[in-house]
């Protein structure tokens, strides 16, 4: 399987620390962040990469290479707006193929074996994507997810307010004592994906959302595995996780 890693933010939230290393090439356990992510999917046997560059492409496209020091194959394309997660993964789409392929986001950390379970899950039906999940996070930080009895998503609400939870909980939907899944931010998906991200329109946040593919994708009745992620998930998303991780480490 191919994979796709999205890398071309800044990680405004990070402050200083990106004003000259984008923040997949952050250090976390004396290794950039995306190098954890290469290695992981390697382990899992993902040898094909395209990385979607931007802020500071340079530092990550010398680092990496042609992907041959890390024993795999690497591309990229440069997403030279950054106007959301969206439309990022289409200058991907000559790279993909008609093959299915693995998507995530460069700041995100998880075990080795978490890729191997997503391929071992997409082998199990006739899926046009999976979703990976995580029970542990505050849920209004980003997409809220909820499954069907053979855990395929059936609906999804993406940074809920505290007024739409409550709504949730008055429909019977979001149910107190019960796990509140939150999107964990990898993937799998068919090349069918492009068919709903050309169809995008940008978000009240002002950008192309993935998760608005994945409601069209659902509107269409495509079938969508989920994943709970067992062990280690870590979003990287401001210094201080990053420096938890890297104390953690010492």
């Amino acid at each position: 399987m191919k994979a796709i890693i999205l890398a071309a933010g800044k990680g405004t939230r990070m402050g200083d620390l990106t004003d000259e290393t984008p923040k997949p090439m952050l250090p976390v356990e004396g290794r950039a962040i995306l190098e954890h992510i290469v290695t992981g999917l390697c382990e899992a046997g993902v040898t094909e990469f395209c990385i979607i560059t931007g802020w500071k492409a340079e530092a990550i496209e010398s680092h990496f290479g042609d992907g041959a020091d890390f024993g795999v194959s690497i591309s990229y394309a440069r997403q030279v707006v950054q106007d959301g997660t969206g439309k990022a993964p289409e200058l991907a789409k000559d790279f993909v193929g008609d093959d299915a392929f693995l998507l995530t986001y460069g700041d995100i950390l998880v075990k080795p074996e978490t890729y191997q379970n997503m391929l071992e899950r997409w082998g199990d039906g006739e899926f046009s994507g999976l979703v990976t999940v995580t029970g542990s996070e505050d849920v209004t930080k980003g997409g809220l997810f909820f499954f069907d009895e053979a855990f395929c998503l059936n609906h999804l609400v993406e940074k809920p307010s505290e007024a739409q939870l409550d709504e949730l909980r008055e429909k019977g939907i979001l149910k107190d004592g019960e796990t509140a899944w939150y999107n964990a931010g990898i993937y799998i998906f068919q090349p069918t994906l492009f068919e709903h991200t050309a169809r995008l329109e940008k978000s009240p946040r002002g950008e192309y959302e993935l998760t608005d593919a994945l409601t069209a994708m659902l509107d269409a009745a495509d079938s969508i595995a989920g994943l709970e992620i067992a062990g280690r998930w870590v979003d990287v998303r401001d210094p201080e996780v990053l420096h938890a991780l890297q104390n953690a480490a010492e």
